[in-house]
C-alpha cells in the first residue's frame, strides 16, 4: 500500500511543484526546494542576536519529500533514517547559502525557515528550534504532514505517530548559515 501511495505522490508531485513558486536549487544533489517569503509569525530572537520580525525577508526551504521518501523506504531501521535524512541536509545546506549570496534581494534576507516534524537533531545542524503558537495552524500543518509521516515510519513506529511529531520552525540566520556552510569558509 505504501509503495502505491509513493507512486501517486511521485506523479502529484510536479502538479504541486508548479504551484509554490518553489525553485530547485540543484535538482540532482539538493534535497531542498526554496521561495523568499515574507514572515508573518511572532516576533523571533536567534542567539546570535538576529530579531526575525512580521514581514522579514526570510528564504522558505521546503524538503524534497518524494525524493527523500524514495531513498529512505528501503530503510527498515529508524535511526538509519534518520542519518539518511541528516546527510541530506548537512549536503544541502551549502547550496542555500550559495542561493542567498547570490540572490539580487541578498541584503534583503535575514535567514532560512522551515516547517518540519523532523526537528530532533536539527540543533546540531545549526538551526533553532521554536514551537508554532497557533494551535489552529500548528494542527493544520500535523494534518498536512499526516501522509509523509505515515509513509515514512516502519509499521512498528505506528504507535509512536502522535508523539514527538508535532511540526515546529525550523530558523537560521543569514549569518550563522554564512559562518556553518559557506563554500569560502575555511573549516
Amino acid at each position: 500500500m505504501k509503495q502505491h501511495l509513493l507512486s501517486a505522490w511521485m506523479v502529484l508531485d510536479p502538479l504541486y511543484f508548479s504551484c509554490t513558486r518553489l525553485t530547485y536549487l540543484d535538482e540532482t544533489n539538493n534535497i531542498f526546494r526554496v521561495r523568499l517569503t515574507k514572515y508573518k509569525g511572532r516576533e523571533l530572537l536567534l542567539s546570535d542576536g538576529t530579531r526575525i520580525a512580521k514581514n522579514d525577508v526570510l528564504v522558505k526551504i521546503h524538503l524534497h519529500n518524494v525524493r527523500l521518501l524514495r531513498d529512505i523506504y528501503p530503510i527498515k531501521s529508524d535511526v538509519r533514517r534518520a542519518r539518511v535524512i541528516y546527510q541530506h541536509v548537512l549536503r544541502s545546506l551549502p547550496g542555500i547559502e550559495t542561493f542567498i549570496q547570490s540572490h539580487k534581494r541578498s541584503d534583503e534576507i535575514k535567514g532560512i525557515i522551515g516547517i518540519t516534524t523532523l526537528c530532533k537533531g536539527a540543533e546540531r545542524l545549526g538551526f533553532e528550534v521554536f514551537s508554532i503558537s497557533n494551535p489552529f495552524y500548528n494542527w493544520l500543518k500535523w494534518v498536512t504532514f499526516l501522509p509523509i509521516l505515515l509513509l515514512s515510519v516502519n509499521g512498528n513506529s505506528l504507535q509512536r505517530l502522535g508523539k514527538k511529531t508535532l511540526p515546529g520552525y525550523l530558523v537560521m540566520s543569514k549569518d550563522k548559515l554564512k559562518l556553518l556552510y559557506s563554500s569560502t569558509h575555511e573549516k
